[in-house]
């Protein structure tokens, strides 16, 4: 063998090694996430929407990520607690949080010192889904109907009452929204949570509420509830029969019920694409899918990107509502 030779294979040999060394470091470093359990943190209760939609995608997202990811509700002060919390984490991608539409929407607007901006303090990592809402009323109020509802507030100015999941929430906004564009005047009853506004229906102690379909769904099908109208850009499988509010003639915008996952600022990029991607996997998944569906829930796979669109199209939407009514949270 030639010297030439030896020389050609010591210097492809060489550079193999190289090769492998230069990429050794980038594969131990995708390697390295995740290493322990994934917290996620829900801005709710247990039993509430966000709450349902973590839980289903616990599982399949452990599959993907190779950890185990284990649901932490942090709820309370319209989701301040949770979001707060989660801006204070290490960026590593080990916790992060199943945040609703208002969080990063609504907020913003409602608090004057609110204690995270939106755009600053956190990664976006993808959108999970979002949910159609329902107004419905109580029975022993006597409304089988959106025209009755309309006609009665408008001959009784702030008689009528509505529940809501507190100051500032979605339902809140949404029967706000209602009362203007229909020019009438209701009286507002904060809750809790969606489960005593909703018993507050269901007993009468308050008139109405819009809250999310899937939580008023098997009230209204056992009649303790009355549906007047779906609030969301169709009708709902569930209530074939029942109008969305744009059929019942009121020009409204729809509410938005999406959430998203989201994680302290600074995360690094290849961390958010596999978290993505364990999104997009699990909301893949058949049973998930289904299970979504059952709960009316709309999975809404997509990339970062999608739910920084949405933030700027609703904030400016229901953001210069906000600032118009001069709805507030102290």
């Amino acid at each position: 063998m030639t010297m030439s030779a030896i020389g050609r294979r010591t210097l492809a040999a060489v550079a193999l090694t190289s090769g492998a060394a230069l990429l050794a470091p980038k594969t131990r470093a995708q390697s390295t996430f995740p290493t322990q359990p994934i917290r996620l943190i829900v801005s709710q209760a247990a039993g509430s929407n966000t709450d349902v939609v973590a839980r289903l995608m616990a599982e399949p997202m452990a599959r993907k990520l190779g950890q185990p990811v284990v649901v932490e509700n942090r709820a309370g002060a319209n989701g301040v607690i949770a979001t707060t919390y989660i801006k204070q984490q290490r960026p590593d991608g080990h916790t992060i949080a199943l945040v609703g539409v208002s969080l990063l929407t609504f907020n913003p607007y409602l608090y004057s010192n609110l204690p995270y901006d939106p755009a600053r303090d956190f990664t976006y990592i993808a959108p999970v889904s979002d949910t159609p809402f329902v107004l419905v009323v109580s029975p022993k109020s006597g409304i089988t109907s959106l025209a009755d509802f309309v006609a009665r507030a408008k001959t009784q100015p702030g008689r009528l009452t509505f529940s809501s999941a507190g100051i500032g929430n979605s339902t809140h906004l949404a029967t706000e929204m209602l009362a203007d564009r229909t020019g009438i005047q209701l009286t507002h009853v904060p809750y809790a949570g969606t489960t005593q506004a909703l018993t507050a229906v269901m007993t009468g102690e308050v008139d109405a509420m819009i809250s999310v379909l899937g939580n008023a769904l098997p009230q209204i099908r056992d009649r303790s509830l009355v549906p007047l109208a779906a609030v969301a850009a169709a009708r709902s499988p569930d209530l074939p029969d029942l109008p969305t509010l744009t059929e019942a003639g009121v020009n409204a915008p729809v509410m938005p019920g999406w959430l998203a996952l989201v994680g302290p600022a600074g995360m690094p990029e290849p961390v958010v694409m596999l978290l993505n991607s364990a999104v997009r996997e699990a909301l893949a998944d058949p049973a998930v899918t289904r299970n979504m569906v059952a709960s009316n829930i709309v999975p809404i796979p997509g990339s970062a990107e999608d739910i920084r669109g949405r933030v700027a199209r609703d904030g400016d939407v229901w953001g210069g509502f906000i600032r118009t009514k001069n709805l507030r949270v102290e």
